[in-house]
């Protein structure tokens, strides 16, 4: 009886513990830390052999990324890379701007992946 009663009490805690949302409403969603100095050193030279390894690949396709969303690609990778965001989201925002180009996202976190 014992032992019905505890899994019962445990079964009822993981169900209300997987229904709430651990962020709460008045946390804000989408806050991303700025690079520091020593993480931008950091994230530099991986970011760099990432770039030169989509050279070697024929399957690859060169984004031309407009002057005005430079930073915003480099703020996409570096976010990537410091796992502000997933892999899933990395891709998905990069393809939302440039469609057509999953391909080439998905290399590039695999790029990350390998070199960092």
């Amino acid at each position: 009886m014992k032992k019905t009663l505890l899994i019962t009490t445990v079964l009822a805690a993981l169900t209300f513990t997987g229904c709430t949302d651990p962020m709460s409403s008045t946390t804000p969603r989408n806050v991303y830390q700025a690079p520091t100095e020593a993480k931008m050193a950091k994230f530099q030279p991986v970011m760099t052999q990432v770039a030169l390894s989509t050279r070697s690949n024929p399957n690859y396709k060169k984004m031309a990324i407009r002057a005005e969303d430079k930073e915003w690609f480099k703020m996409l990778m570096y976010r990537y890379w410091d796992r502000q965001i997933t892999r899933s989201q990395f891709i998905s925002e990069g393809i939302s701007r440039y469609p057509g180009h999953e391909y080439e996202f998905g290399f590039i976190a695999n790029g990350f992946q390998q070199y960092s």
